[in-house]
């Protein structure tokens, strides 16, 4: 039984308290039905934990953010989502939220200020830092509620996202749902200390410790720790108490659970024990409940009826293949003739300037980026000109700002991610592939931001400061790859990067910052992204490559004047030229292709088998490909040196041309 206080809270605040949380019941007793005749697929049971959802979803102001977890269905039903469309979510439909291509509570909607979560949890704690800082940054005294489990907790991302909120004092509330069980495995094999509320004492948060099954005690706490962020804003972590009383989803069932656990919890069900106190308080009657159950049961069998009687989804290829990015309105500014030399670190310097000074809501994060300027000053001086709130020094926590990024997007605003190496971005590798390349595909929201990758060998910095990885995210739908080899392509690619709606992946390498020169135009200029640049033509041989591959390229031809060749620097990677490349291998009958990766899965491969594709019957000889050796980047020049596939290019080329 629950023993509720005494409060102040009028008696049509308690009985839409209680509405409220009927509703979420009696559409899981529904769902339940549904389930065992196979007419949805799964279902993740949130009864018992009611009176969380409610009471936060309550407490909230209609345009504050919260990001709910699949046992959160209180949260769309008190924020009046239509039924109809969880439903043909649920079902796959057209009107639900993801057109089908995503299940559940996977979703998210601007137009309700709910933002879903992705079967990795940890990341949507981040998210919700971002659109905080969002709201920060645009002087909104709002709160942002993200929902995470007691097995959440142990999630690396929890961790870095209380650590983040911390340190900027971004007006968070962490909501962890503490119900005993993470799928079977019990809290005391999930961590080890007495309240999950004490890390907040790690992080320097203020805690609470919540009976999560005691609707009044939610509401009226929450509600009160809300007020309070809203004045003085800042993180708060919330423990509420609680317990799942089915399986982690119905299939699993709960045979792992003592029957004397569930039957101590089913006394303290949320929905019966506040039921009885309103009834014993005259706050209503029997015959009011029986009303009450009776019109939402109406309501939940007309949304059920109009649901079903949609048409299924019919494939769409064109719409799948278009729905994987934000459409992009390129508009493209040209470049004056005013010039000036710069180095590659410089012109991507400049360029960052002038992005910031074009968008007013463009936010930089990075490690030691600010009065520092990073590890390579590229943004030297900014912190003077744009202030510490839009060029963000971060601690080393590369998968939550990645995560702050894609927050920020949400709520309006654009970011740069800085990785001090391209290597560390492992470290962060999830949200990137997982969050933002997905996130347009599955509800229309799009990710605007841009991770800058300084990258490649060359600088004698060993397996960890010289990877060139960006075949890892060519792979992945949903994301752009950009990778410059000159200073003039840097800055207007750049700005082009920043410009586009989508995440893009921006590489950027190291042993060129400062050994490649250039004029370059003193304005703000945008190049196209997914349009190749041919640096030379010849007739003989197609010659294609990027980054540094492009000076090795260069430096080859130099020194065997007799050889004519098309040489191509793909400056994109994603999306990828392959007209230019079509026409020129149509042209010359012979391809070679050269990249600084390692050979087995980069670049060069899936360019290979496209010209064998739709260039076969044009070439006069195997299309050749040369990349570095499959062993990781060593440290020692010399090893280094026959590592990178330079010294061999030469040999490959000539190879090909007398094959």
């Amino acid at each position: 039984m629950i023993a509720y206080k005494n409060t102040k809270l009028t008696k049509d605040t308690l009985t839409q308290l209680y509405k409220s949380m009927l509703k979420p019941r009696l559409i899981e007793e529904k769902m339940l039905i549904l389930l065992r005749q196979g007419k949805i697929s799964k279902w993740f049971s949130g009864i018992g934990q009611e009176a969380i959802s409610v009471g936060v979803t309550t407490a909230m102001k209609n345009e504050e953010y919260i990001l709910p977890m699949h046992r959160n269905l209180g949260v769309f039903t008190t924020r009046q989502v239509p039924l109809k469309r969880l439903f043909c979510q649920w079902q796959g439909k057209a009107s639900g939220f993801t057109n089908g291509r995503d299940r559940s509570f996977h979703f998210g909607t601007q137009e309700y200020n709910i933002v879903g979560m992705i079967s990795h949890l940890g990341p949507q704690l981040g998210v919700a830092d971002g659109i905080s800082l969002a709201k920060k940054l645009k002087n909104k005294q709002h709160v942002t509620v993200v929902f995470t489990g007691e097995g959440g907790t142990s999630e690396g991302d929890f961790h870095e996202a209380l650590n983040v909120a911390s340190v900027w004092q971004l007006p968070v509330m962490f909501c962890i749902e503490n119900n005993g069980y993470g799928l079977s495995t019990p809290t005391i094999e999930q961590y080890n200390c007495d309240n999950l509320a004490d890390r907040g004492i790690g992080y320097g948060i203020e805690s609470h410790i919540i009976d999560g099954n005691n609707i009044l005690e939610v509401y009226e706490k929450v509600n009160a720790i809300a007020k309070s962020i809203r004045s003085n804003p800042r993180p708060v972590l919330i423990e509420f108490k609680t317990f799942r009383m089915r399986g982690h989803e119905e299939a699993s069932g709960t045979k792992y659970v003592p029957n004397e656990l569930l039957e101590t919890w089913a006394e303290k069900d949320p929905v019966d024990n506040f039921k009885r106190y309103l009834i014993e308080q005259s706050i209503i009657t029997a015959e009011d409940n029986d009303s009450f159950i009776k019109s939402i049961k109406s309501e939940i069998d007309q949304a059920l009826e109009e649901a079903y009687a949609e048409e299924a989804i019919t494939p769409n290829l064109e719409k799948e293949l278009t729905d994987v990015y934000k459409p992009f309105n390129y508009q493209h500014v040209e470049a004056e003739e005013t010039k000036e030399e710069l180095r590659l670190v410089d012109a991507i310097s400049q360029g960052l300037k002038q992005s910031m000074e074009k968008h007013d809501n463009l936010v930089i994060m990075g490690q030691d980026i600010a009065e520092y300027g990073g590890v390579f000053k590229i943004t030297e001086g900014f912190v003077e000109q744009f202030g510490k709130d839009r060029v963000r020094n971060t601690p080393i926590c590369e998968s939550s700002i990645i995560e702050v990024g894609m927050g920020l997007s949400i709520a309006g605003i654009k970011s740069i991610v800085e990785m001090q190496f391209s290597d560390f971005v492992t470290s962060g590798f999830n949200p990137i592939v997982n969050y933002l390349a997905k996130v347009h595909y599955r509800w229309n929201q799009h990710a605007d931001v841009v991770v800058r990758m300084p990258c490649g060998a060359g600088v004698a910095a060993g397996p960890f400061h010289s990877q060139t990885n960006e075949a890892w995210f060519t792979k992945t739908p949903g994301l752009k790859v950009v990778y410059p080899a000159f200073p003039y392509d840097a800055k207007g690619l750049l700005a082009t990067a920043i410009n586009d709606p989508n995440p893009v992946m921006f590489f950027e390498h190291k042993a060129l910052y400062r050994s490649i020169r250039q004029d370059v135009p003193t304005n703000y200029y945008t190049i196209p992204l997914g349009k190749a640049a041919i640096l030379k033509e010849g007739e003989d041989i197609t010659i294609i490559s990027y980054g540094a591959g492009v000076h090795w390229a260069l430096e080859t031809l130099e020194n065997n004047s007799n050889i004519s060749a098309d040489l191509i620097d793909l400056r994109t990677l994603q999306p990828l030229d392959t007209e230019t490349i079509f026409n020129s291998v149509k042209k010359t009958g012979k391809a070679i292709i050269l990249q600084e990766d390692s050979l087995f899965g980069g670049i060069a491969s899936d360019v290979s088998a496209l010209i064998m594709e739709h260039c076969f019957q044009y070439l006069d000889a195997p299309v050749k490909r040369v990349a570095s050796l499959e062993t990781p980047i060593p440290f020692i020049n010399q090893l280094e040196d026959q590592y990178l596939p330079k010294n061999k290019f030469q040999q490959a080329l000539i190879d090909l041309l007398e094959y």
